[in-house]
């Protein structure tokens, strides 16, 4: 039998997967020919659950109490009880069976008042979308983008109905994101939110270019090469034919940008520049992965290591560089408890992660577990240069010039 805080947990979830629909559904209602194509969600009978009889009467006092429970809830939250009698002890008793709630409006009074903003919130988005993009209604996605703006701020809003209104009546054909004259419209913006100004638009393609292909960039680390006097950085771009000043031996990939710049001279070596989770792109530029040893090195954290995970699982062969539990422990006084943004790190659900290592694995679990007490990041470039260099020609061993 159902206590009050499940039953509000079923109100929720009933709650959170019909209240677009409903919203669009009342406001603009479905022609004939589809108005049984869903159910009305409200009102709605949610079962309390009940004993068999040899139950009932082994424990009559505590169901006796627990339906008084909730005739004095129902009355005082405005909702019917469904009862139905049964024959406990020889005698008749009526007991309750369902617990009606009536409109959606007061799922969301019971559900508390971010969930009756919310439905305020969406009656006002859908009655600006439907005016101003009627054909919404008639195409039955309404109800999917009233829930797809939900967590757009007002600005964001404005500025999404702005941009369909915009390429409704006009050809973008040509123009890169940063080039529509739309006020406040910015190049990630649009791209984010691509998807929902197509369907505002209604159309298939906006007509804009499409991204730039990625870019890598890396220094030449050779000592050999910076004495002649050649250039020191470069940059390679996927799907352009390009080929470095040497064949690099040795690619360290830091995802620091100054730990990459900065990186000690290493005999026929580049250090990368990072491209956060972007494995892909390294794994697209032949000559990098032909490198006889990459290593990979990231802050010593969850995301670091997912990261490393990624970049194998693109193809790219790289070992790891202080991203085990035994190199933790040797650099965990310049641990910290925050993210890159400031925020606390907090234990979560590891992902998997297949290609970690065991002892990379075993760090991992660690920095996600509950019971971790100790830090959950060590940030790459707190750990010296020179330590890591030397670390890179141990492993490398003999001069690969000679080789």
């Amino acid at each position: 039998m159902k206590t009050i805080e499940r039953l509000l947990a079923d109100i929720e979830r009933r709650l959170s997967n019909t209240w677009a629909h409903h919203i669009a559904s009342t406001h603009y209602p479905p022609q004939p020919q589809d108005a049984e194509a869903l159910p009305a969600a409200w009102p709605y009978a949610f079962p309390l659950g009940q004993l068999a009889s040899a139950g009932l009467a082994r424990d009559f006092s505590a169901v006796a109490a627990w339906a008084t429970n909730w005739r004095a809830w129902s009355h005082a939250h405005g909702t019917m009880l469904r009862t139905r009698t049964r024959l406990v002890h020889g005698t008749d008793q009526e007991l309750p069976t369902h617990v009606v709630i009536g409109d959606v409006d007061n799922a969301a009074r019971l559900c508390g008042s971010a969930w009756v903003q919310r439905l305020e919130l969406g009656r006002r988005r859908a009655t600006v979308l439907a005016q101003q993009f009627p054909h919404l209604v008639r195409t039955g996605v309404l109800a999917a983008t009233v829930a797809a703006v939900d967590d757009l701020s007002d600005v964001d809003f404005d500025l999404l109905c702005r941009a369909g209104v915009w390429f409704a009546s006009h050809d973008a054909t040509g123009l890169t994101p940063r080039q529509v004259p739309i006020e406040g419209l910015h190049a990630k913006w649009l791209n984010h939110r691509h998807g929902l100004v197509r369907r505002l638009a209604s159309r298939e393609d906006l007509g804009l270019l499409p991204p730039h292909s990625p870019r890598v960039h890396f220094t030449y680390l050779d000592p050999v090469h910076r004495s002649a006097g050649l250039r020191w950085h470069d940059s390679a771009t996927v799907d352009d034919h390009m080929t470095p000043a040497y064949q690099p031996q040795v690619v360290v990939i830091s995802e620091n940008k100054d730990t990459a710049i900065h990186f000690p001279e290493l005999d026929a070596g580049i250090s990368v520049e990072g491209v956060g989770r972007g494995g892909t792109t390294v794994a697209a530029l032949p000559w990098l992965v032909a490198a006889s040893h990459i290593f990979y090195w990231g802050d010593m954290d969850a995301d670091g290591l997912e990261i490393l995970n990624e970049f194998r699982a693109a193809g790219v062969p790289a070992a790891s560089l202080f991203m085990d539990l035994s190199a933790y422990t040797e650099w965990e006084r310049y641990g910290t408890n925050l993210d890159p943004r400031g925020r606390p790190l907090q234990p979560r659900t590891p992902r998997p992660v297949p290609l970690l290592t065991d002892a990379e694995t075993e760090l991992f679990h660690c920095l996600t577990s509950e019971a971790w007490t100790r830090y959950r990041r060590i940030e790459q470039e707190r750990i010296p240069l020179g330590e890591a260099v030397s670390t890179v020609r141990r492993i490398v061993g003999s001069p690969l010039r000679d080789r």
